[in-house]
């Protein structure tokens, strides 16, 4: 299938690489023109915008950092809806507020555009091979017709609802992720002041019921004190604002979300909001004066 890119960052890229293995053409857009020609010495063709991306394909995948850049993207000047012909799917896998997905939603169906909303769980690691998680909101026939395309990129793929309820299931997953770290995080720290190997507590526990996918990836991160962005702290804070808002919106109280995001907003004021969400470990090791890592 002939399909359009937008959007070529740690996530997008290897998402697109991967749509090009599977033999699919990509006409591809980003605003970082070093990520573009990454892409297209893989295979892909390069638009010249969002709108001549659109013109040129029957699917659009975006992929892109938060709300107001989907809305750019997809409503503003030589935006895709500019460029789109009616019948064009559009498939938004960014992580955003579940609200702003109903909005453009609600723009592309004006213009005769089909949209689902998918974004995806995994970081970096699973964008590369293809394994991450997708939560899908949208018509559930759409989905079914694009499944296939989707499980390229991912190694599950499930319907959660209408428009928005994707991104409302990634608030949630973004949630425990977050928690989780800061669960981590806290009793490793606990472990090293108390003068015991982390490394040794790790392998006791990891098969146990506080073992976890996300304890597995983002330990030995905190004990090599290694934190190379697989999902970066200030991602996660504007997933966290996003969950945030969405809470007050329907009454849902988020006192611990509240807690850990305002930990990262720590992190990102002393210059780490560009490390792995892993790195929360360095706000206990601003508050306790102890490094779990070695």
């Amino acid at each position: 299938m002939k399909i359009g890119f937008i959007g070529l960052g740690i996530m997008g890229k290897p998402m697109a690489k991967n749509l090009l293995k599977a033999g699919h053409e990509i006409v591809c857009f980003d605003l970082n023109k070093a990520s573009v020609e990454e892409v297209v010495a893989a295979g892909a063709a390069a638009g010249t915008s969002a709108a001549d991306v659109a013109a040129q394909v029957p699917l659009v995948i975006t992929m892109l950092p938060n709300s107001p850049h989907v809305k750019t993207v997809v409503m503003g000047e030589k935006g895709v809806l500019e460029g789109a012909k009616a019948g064009l799917k559009l498939v938004d896998m960014s992580s955003i507020a579940p609200l702003a997905s109903q909005e453009i939603e609600k723009a592309c169906a004006e213009k005769g555009v089909k949209m689902l909303d998918a974004p995806v769980s995994g970081g970096e690691p699973k964008a590369i091979d293809g394994t991450l998680a997708i939560m899908v909101g949208g018509d559930k026939e759409l989905f079914e017709e694009l499944k296939d395309i989707l499980l390229v990129m991912g190694a599950s793929a499930v319907h959660c609802g209408p428009i928005g309820a994707g991104n409302t299931t990634k608030l949630a997953n973004q949630i425990i992720v977050a928690l989780n770290i800061a669960a981590v995080s806290e009793a490793f720290t606990l472990v090293k002041k108390a003068g015991v190997d982390p490394h040794l507590v790790f392998d006791a526990i990891k098969g146990g019921l506080a073992g976890s996918t996300v304890m597995n990836a983002k330990a030995p991160m905190m004990m090599d004190s290694s934190f190379k962005p697989g999902f970066k702290i200030d991602l996660h804070i504007k997933d966290l604002a996003n969950a945030m808002d969405t809470g007050h919106g329907v009454g849902s109280p988020l006192p611990l979300t509240a807690s850990v995001r305002e930990m990262m907003e720590t992190l990102h004021a002393d210059g780490f909001g560009g490390e792995d969400h892993s790195a929360l470990a360095r706000y206990y090791e601003k508050v306790s004066g102890t490094k779990i890592g070695d």
